[in-house]
């Protein structure tokens, strides 16, 4: 049988049609909640009275625990004048859709989570449990943290402030314990003239020790600067303006300033995991007596061997004659200043995601903001956390393309 040859119908039209485009939703109304911090040392408070005014202002609801602010010095009335409703029960502020916090989510806000709820904080990973993260996937949660959440120039704004309090705050607290009154060496940061100035050794020349190093200068100290990374090295003299002492990690140079040094700070993180050991304990026992070690990185496991955890209300020990200073929040100590910094970054975001109809739809938007989710919807979308604790991981790009 002949096979009859393909033919084309005349009434089959070749013709283009025209594109479907991603229509965005219309802005959604949010109902926020800010909880009063009963974390260790957590004096911050993630949005001030005036954010509160413009969220208020943009049509919002927004519920405040009683004292919330009260560690920043704001106080309930403020923040009634701005607009919020102000409750005295906590759980109460636990059923508002999105939940803004400073600190991360404790063992006591477990049971008080709600189903398919926002939480908007920090994650502190050195510390996260495995049982929070599991009861958080139980209740369906979708939580942003304020590490890993990027902004339009695809740098961590909240890290970034914070890093730039911390190291505006270390030659402030240093200038503290060198005093006399302190039970320090008496000598005062900087010097004066016919006086050789004080010599800081900062290991680290990430954002904190940038601001240490420009602070440090500022008062009229001798820095020298150490940092493995050559490029953030040259990167940190261009932010200066000007050059300054600087060099790679080598012991034995570095054991050789640390012992003419009266200050030395710790600045040397990971992006992930522990900071590296750099100063051995022999090399702090040749320092000078009386100088002092302010360890910023001690929240991720500190830079110098003979570095301990310390609180506000201890915030010093002495090993070896040298003063170690080893507080893991210090922004928490400039808590203002802090929270005012976080608020400036949380309040435009909060009314980004209403313009955009909701955190779901800015999310299929927005590519910078999916590096800061780590829960959507209850799935876990963060690979450190999932290898960590060894829990599901689920790709969040693909979770958003199979809900569209």
């Amino acid at each position: 049988m002949a096979t009859s040859k393909p033919s084309i119908s005349p009434s089959l039209l070749y013709e283009t049609l025209e594109e479907t485009l991603d229509v965005k939703s219309e802005g959604a109304k949010l109902h926020i909640g800010i909880p009063k911090e009963i974390a260790f040392q957590e004096n911050r408070i993630a949005l001030t009275p005036d954010s509160v005014g413009v969220l208020v202002a943009n049509g919002h609801q927004v519920t405040v625990e009683h004292k919330a602010g009260e560690g920043s010095h704001y106080n309930d009335k403020e923040y009634a004048e701005a607009g919020a409703e102000i409750v005295y029960d906590r759980e109460a502020i636990f059923k508002c859709p999105i939940l803004v916090k400073s600190a991360p989510p404790v063992e006591e806000d477990m049971p008080l989570l709600q189903l398919n709820q926002t939480i908007i904080s920090p994650i502190h990973l050195s510390a996260l449990k495995k049982e929070h993260i599991e009861k958080m996937m139980e209740k369906r949660v979708t939580a942003l943290s304020f590490e890993n959440f990027k902004d339009a120039s695809a740098t961590y704004p909240i890290v970034r402030s914070m890093s730039e309090i911390a190291g505006s705050a270390v030659m402030l607290i240093a200038g503290q314990y060198l005093s006399s009154f302190n039970n320090g060496k008496g000598v005062l940061l900087g010097g004066i003239s016919g006086v050789p100035p004080t010599k800081v050794v900062i290991i680290g020349a990430g954002i904190v020790g940038e601001f240490a190093t420009r602070n440090a200068l500022a008062l009229g100290a001798s820095v020298k600067v150490f940092d493995n990374n050559v490029y953030r090295l040259k990167q940190l003299q261009n932010n200066l303006g000007q050059r300054i002492w600087t060099s790679v990690l080598e012991p034995r140079m570095l054991a050789k300033q640390l012992k003419t040094c009266e200050v030395a700070v710790g600045a040397l993180s990971n992006e992930f995991g522990r900071a590296p050991v750099v100063v051995t304990e022999e090399m702090v026992a040749a320092m000078r007596p009386g100088s002092i070690i302010i360890d910023v990185a001690i929240d991720r496991g500190g830079c110098f061997e003979t570095s301990e955890l310390t609180s506000y209300e201890h915030p010093i020990f002495m090993k070896h004659d040298v003063i170690h200073y080893c507080v893991p929040n210090i922004p928490s100590g400039f808590a203002r200043t802090a929270s005012q910094a976080i608020s400036n970054v949380l309040m435009p975001l909060l009314i980004e995601i209403s313009d955009e109809g909701g955190l779901e739809e800015m999310v299929w938007h927005n590519f910078n903001l999916r590096e800061g989710i780590y829960l959507f919807k209850g799935s876990l979308t963060d690979f450190y956390i999932s290898q960590k604790f060894d829990l599901k991981y689920t790709d969040l790009n693909l979770l958003i393309a199979s809900r569209r």
